[in-house]
Parts: structure tokens; C-alpha cells; sequence
């Protein structure tokens, strides 16, 4: 197959379909100077992660032999046995899934080699010897072994075959597509320019590390400091295997840490001090990898500064012969990825947020004409984080809340539960209130335009909606005219994403947008947050908290016949799916399979997985395949066809979200006029057979 290949046979749940590569760290317990011993325990952690369709498993530096054997690597009896052991490894091998990375001493060229050897289905795809050795402290390994530097395009006899031989490796799967590895050693990580930087920029996109890094006091928080780092800048997965049980603790200990990161988060990591065998596995998204490496320039400007390495590294193809059949999916997944279920991070991303939207409202304010800040409060979500920000804005600059002028301008469908609910929070933050009723002039209009409604006819289209969606933000920009202020904006990023907007002189509009990088899954945080560190006083915590628990609805279209009001979240989809998708397409440029793949995972069974802190049970939804698919589709229509000719007119507000924001003039540039059809056949044709309903 080529690297693009993906198996005609291969179910839509397989993880392997959708660009993940098995990845894990494992520890066995060894035997000092006794490679067959060793050999076989590194057999049977490897037959334990082939049964888990693993593919790739990485162990620790020299742990055929051990590596605090000291001068014993320097004895012709232990080497002879180090070399068959591996050989017999990997001919017992043959039929496992996984690509072992074994660390094991070699001879060439009359020297001894501290070498990581690949092995791949009973072959040794090739030796990557150690570059670093550390001669200080507690380490001697100069004593005993050559360095890897400068070496290239070599090979060593082992078995009577040659095999590729040096730090110039890259080892790529010719049947999965991306998965494509370098292996370094130990002290190589702690260099000041590691072989894997070079590597990656070659294009290596897991980066590993065969490690015998003894433990001190801080020595974990130390190495996941550099794998975290090196997984980001070298926008990479990064898994690393540390020695444990069985070294020598003559003068040092070993705690047997595997971890695996990916672009700077911990996805997984081994139990420490264990006393047995340990390993850990988890699933790399190599498409999010390579789709990162094609948003960042800064990444591709390096390959170019370090006068292309892919130039210098032999690639060596195998045949890997992915398991494509559905084995589950090994990675937590966020339900919400704009949220963190961590609280200390969610306490730490809202006091960003809301301090973001704070200080952008402040510049802009400072640098505007005026002297108030004119708002129009529905007793929505957004208007009302709109409100507060501007007025922890006026706390922080020194005004009185006074110079908000917050008018509610109720229609034909406003309910009285949030037109109190706008009079209770513009009181009690203390801001200047007043009340428009745009039924007369909404009225009017639509008599002057001889619409249906107008002679008693019960016609709710979108004229109707419209019409009052466009008064109320045209009597906004009237009363800044006249009273010496601006327009703040409260259309959140979701709404932004699905175009759900009056354009022009309408909800789409206004002076300056406080919500535009806030998706509505964070508002409701932010707004939680608010209230929990008391942000405000208690009676405006109170109807916050109110105001949290109201359906979401623009409210322009009366309540049926059965009370029921017209619900954003029933015509659009749920906003939670919607945020989901948002990210996973705008930020990681996923294709849409894979993002109903990545939202089956996350959001089939309700029980499982985490969810933020104090969330509420009763919103805990689960969503089936095909409830996924339908409302999927909706948001790439809407997204990809009808919503840009909004976007590109846009008013200015700021970023917040890493995850991305839809400013034209920022994250996202796209054609007002392009179509997406492209999206919604990859997705139906990758559905196919998959869509039955419950």
C-alpha cells in the first residue's frame, strides 16, 4: 500500500481509519548482564500490546542487558549473548503488531555502542546509536561506549545481514500514513539541540526516547518538562521509557516512568516505584500532527534554517500490516474542547477569558469617541456576559456603571421570564436602564412592506424575524448617535461559526464584539466563574445563576400552540455538538469522518469519560451516531457555504481561545462564495452502511 492507503475493509471505527498510531512505553523487570532473560520478559510485555493492537512499544535504554551493569558492557561473553538475544527477540517477534524499539549494546568498527535496534514482523529495520554520553555526576558512560555524532549512512552485520546503521534513521510505516518515528537515547533529550529536533524537522512525527535516567528528588517533574516541550515545539508525540525494577542500586534508584505526550499534553503516563512490569499505552492523533506542522510556518521556516534535514536522514519503509479492525479508541477525549474538565485549569481559563474580553473592551473604549457603552439586554447568555464584562470594565477603569446604557427591547415573541430577568441584572449591576418596545415600529414595517402579518395572518418567516432582530440593533446604533457612545456587540464564536445572525444592521452588528472568541459552551462558564469568585455582588450572582438555567432562543417567533418557545438548540443542533465540531475542523483542519469519529467516542455514553466541574447532571446528553451525523451536516453547510459573507464583515473583538477564533482578519480567511460539497461527500461516503437508526 502507500502512505495514503487506508484498508477498503477497515470499519468506520477502526482508529487506524481515522490517523492514530497505538503508541506505549513499557518497563520490564530485568535481570542484570542476562540478555535472554531480559529478552524474553521485553517478548512478553510486547505479546500483551500486539493483543491490544499496539504499534508501536518503546523500552527502556539497554535493557537487554541492564544498564548499570558498568564494565561488564566492555566483556565479549555479555555482547555475544546481548546480540543473539536480540536476534532470537526479534525472529519471536515475527507475528506481533508492534514496532519495538529494545536498548542493547553492539559492537562496530571495534567499538562499543549504546544503540536503540528497531525490530518490525522478525526484521531489524535498523540501529540508531546514542549521540549524548554523559561523562558527569554519577555517569561514566564514556568509559564504556562511543558516541553516535557525525555518523552516516553506515550499517552494521548483525546476523550476517547489514543493517541500516547511525543517528540519520527515520522509520516509516509504507500502510499507515504518518506514522513515520526516530528514536533517541537518554542524554540525547537533555542536550541543548536533541537529535529529535533535527528529526522532526526531517519529518519524524513520534519522537522516542529509550531512557535509564536514574531518579532523584524533582527528576519526574524534570523529564516531563522536556517531553512536554519537545512534543510542542517539535510539534510532535513524544514517548518516552525510563529503567526500573532489576537496575542495579548500588549508588542510584530507578523509578521506570513511560509517559507519552503530544503537542505538549500528557496523554499518558505509567505507574512510578512499581516493583513489576509495567506498560502503558495510548492512541497519537498523527493527522492532528501533521495537520499542525502544515498551519505552522515557524516550523517549516526551522526545517529550512537547519538547511533541510530530510536531505540528510535515510528513511527506511517497512511494511507495518495495521490491525484495521474496530479495537476501541485509547485516548481521553474532552466533550467540551473549549473547556477543561480540570477545575484549577477551568478556574485559570475563565480568569484568562474574562480578562481578555475585559481589556480589549477597555482599549477600545479608550481609544473611541464617547464617553457610555450601549448595549441591548435581552436576559440571554450572551448579552448578559456582554453586560458584565463591560462593567468590570468600568471598575477597572474608574467610571461609574452608569455610563453603560443597557436597554431591553421587547418583541413580538419576548417572554416575561426574560424581560424580568434584563430589568433584574441591568438594576442590579447598576447600569443605566431603559426599555424600547419595537412591536409599533416592527409593526409599521412590516405593514409598509404588505407582509401577511401585518393583516392578522399568523406568518413567523424569516422577514419577521428579522425585521425585529434588525429595529433593535438599529435603534442601538441611533441611541450611541445620540447620546455619545458605542455599540458592544454580543454574538458569541458559535453563533459566528454558524452564521446565526441578522447581517448587516442586525444582531451581526455593532462597534466593537466582546463575545466573537467566546464559544457558547465558555459563556456559560465564564458566567459560573463570575459568580463563584464573586465578581460581583450577591443579588447579581443571583440572577446570573437565573439566567444560566433559561433556554437559549432569539426569542422573534411566538410560542405554539402548546407553549412551547421557539429553541435555538431544536431548529440548529445542540450547541454542545456544534463546539465540538467547530473546534476539531477550524482549529486541527480534521476531516469531517474523523470528526464524527472523535464525537462518537466523546459523546456516546454519558456515563463515561469526565466531565467539567459542577456539571450539571441533568445537561449530561448523549448522542447517537446518526443524531452525530445529521447535525454534522448541518454545521458543514452552514460553516463551509452560507455563514463566510458574515464573517468577512465582521466587527472587530478579541481572540481568546487558542482553539481559534473566525476573524477574517485573524484565524480564519475563506471565500464568502465557496461551497461544501467537498466535506458533506467525504462524510456520507465514509457513513455509508454506518446510519441506522435507533
Amino acid at each position: 500500500m502507500s502512505h495514503n492507503a487506508v484498508s477498503p475493509a477497515a470499519p468506520f471505527q477502526s482508529f487506524h481509519r481515522h490517523g492514530f498510531a497505538r503508541v506505549g512505553a513499557a518497563t520490564p523487570a530485568i535481570v542484570l548482564a542476562d540478555p535472554q532473560a531480559n529478552a524474553a520478559a521485553i517478548l512478553e510485555l510486547a505479546v500483551a500490546a500486539s493483543d491490544k493492537a499496539a504499534d508501536l512499544l518503546v523500552f527502556p535504554e539497554l535493557g537487554l542487558t541492564g544498564y548499570s551493569i558498568d564494565d561488564l558492557h566492555l566483556q565479549d561473553s555479555l555482547l555475544d549473548a546481548a546480540e543473539h538475544s536480540l536476534l532470537w527477540l526479534a525472529r519471536e517477534s515475527a507475528q506481533l503488531s508492534p514496532v519495538l524499539l529494545v536498548g542493547v549494546p553492539l559492537r562496530r568498527n571495534n567499538r562499543v555502542y549504546n544503540c536503540a535496534a528497531v525490530l518490525s514482523r522478525g526484521a531489524i529495520l535498523g540501529v540508531v546509536p546514542k549521540s549524548f554520553l554523559p561523562n558527569y555526576r554519577e555517569y561514566y558512560e564514556k568509559r564504556w561506549f562511543a558516541p553516535g555524532i557525525g555518523l552516516s549512512g553506515l550499517t552494521i552485520d548483525l546476523g550476517g545481514k547489514d543493517v541500516p546503521f547511525g543517528p540519520d534513521l527515520l522509520f516509516a510505516a509504507q500502510d499507515l500514513r504518518d506514522f513515520v518515528f526516530h528514536a533517541e537515547i537518554c542524554e540525547d533529550f537533555w542536550a541543548p539541540n536533541p537529535p529529535s529536533t533535527t528529526a522532526a524537522l526531517a519529518g519524524a512525527l513520534v519522537l522516542c526516547n529509550l531512557s535509564a535516567s536514574n531518579v532523584t528528588v524533582g527528576k519526574s517533574r524534570e523529564r516531563h518538562l522536556l517531553a512536554a516541550s519537545q512534543s510542542m515545539r517539535c510539534v510532535a508525540a513524544y514517548v518516552y521509557a525510563a529503567a526500573g525494577p532489576g537496575e542495579s542500586t548500588n549508588d542510584v534508584a530507578w523509578d521506570g516512568q513511560g509517559m507519552v505526550h503530544e503537542l505538549g499534553e500528557l496523554l499518558a503516563e505509567s505507574a512510578r516505584f512499581a516493583t513489576s512490569a509495567q506498560m502503558v499505552l495510548t492512541d497519537v492523533d498523527l493527522t492532528r500532527i501533521r495537520q499542525e506542522r502544515m498551519r505552522t510556518g515557524t516550523f517549516n521556516d526551522a526545517a529550512t534554517a537547519a538547511a533541510h534535514p530530510e536531505a540528510r536522514f535515510r528513511r527506511v519503509e517497512f511494511s507495518h500490516q495495521p490491525d484495521w479492525s474496530d479495537r476501541g479508541l485509547m485516548r481521553a477525549l474532552r466533550r467540551f474542547p473549549y473547556v477543561p474538565n480540570s477545575a484549577k485549569l477551568l478556574d485559570e481559563d475563565c480568569y484568562e477569558a474574562f480578562n481578555i474580553q475585559v481589556h480589549g473592551l477597555i482599549r477600545r473604549f479608550e481609544a473611541t469617541p464617547g464617553d457610555t457603552m450601549v448595549l441591548g439586554i435581552s436576559g440571554g447568555l450572551d448579552s448578559t456576559h456582554a453586560l458584565i464584562v463591560a462593567a468590570k470594565a468600568c471598575d477597572v477603569l474608574g467610571l461609574p456603571r452608569r455610563q453603560i446604557l443597557g436597554f431591553t427591547m421587547p418583541g413580538f415573541a419576548t417572554s416575561d421570564e426574560t424581560r424580568d430577568n434584563a430589568w433584574r441584572l441591568m438594576r442590579a449591576v447598576g447600569v443605566t436602564a431603559d426599555e424600547i418596545d419595537i412591536k409599533p415600529a416592527a409593526r409599521q414595517m412590516l405593514a409598509d412592506m404588505g407582509h401577511p402579518f401585518a393583516n392578522g395572518q399568523p406568518v413567523y418567516d424569516v422577514t419577521f424575524e428579522n425585521v425585529q432582530a434588525g429595529l433593535r440593533t438599529d435603534y442601538l446604533f441611533r441611541l450611541a448617535n445620540q447620546r455619545n457612545g458605542f455599540v458592544i456587540g454580543t454574538g458569541d464564536l458559535s453563533e459566528i461559526a454558524l452564521g446565526w445572525s441578522t447581517y448587516g444592521v442586525g444582531d451581526h452588528m455593532s462597534h466593537y464584539n466582546v463575545n466573537p472568541g467566546v464559544p457558547k459552551t465558555l459563556i456559560q462558564h465564564l458566567i459560573r466563574w463570575c459568580v463563584a469568585t464573586k465578581q460581583f455582588d450577591d443579588a447579581t450572582g443571583e440572577i446570573l445563576t437565573a439566567i444560566l438555567a433559561t433556554e437559549i432562543s432569539p426569542e422573534l417567533v411566538p410560542a405554539d400552540a402548546e407553549g412551547k418557545i421557539q429553541s435555538t438548540q431544536d431548529r440548529i443542533g445542540p450547541y454542545e455538538l456544534h463546539d465540538f465540531f467547530l473546534y476539531h475542523i477550524m482549529r486541527h483542519g480534521q476531516s469531517p469522518a474523523k470528526v464524527a469519529y472523535l464525537a462518537l467516542n466523546a459523546w456516546q455514553d454519558a456515563a463515561r469519560g469526565e466531565w467539567p466541574p459542577n456539571f450539571p447532571e441533568a445537561a449530561r446528553h448523549s448522542y447517537t451516531l446518526p443524531q452525530i451525523a445529521r447535525w454534522l451536516e448541518v454545521f458543514l453547510f452552514r460553516f463551509f457555504q452560507t455563514s463566510q459573507f458574515k464573517r468577512t464583515a465582521m466587527p472587530n473583538g478579541p481572540k481568546v481561545s487558542s482553539g481559534g477564533a473566525l476573524s477574517p482578519r485573524g484565524d480564519w480567511r475563506a471565500p464568502s462564495d465557496a461551497v461544501a460539497n467537498s466535506w458533506l461527500v467525504q462524510l456520507r461516503a465514509a457513513l455509508k452502511g454506518e446510519l441506522v437508526e435507533d
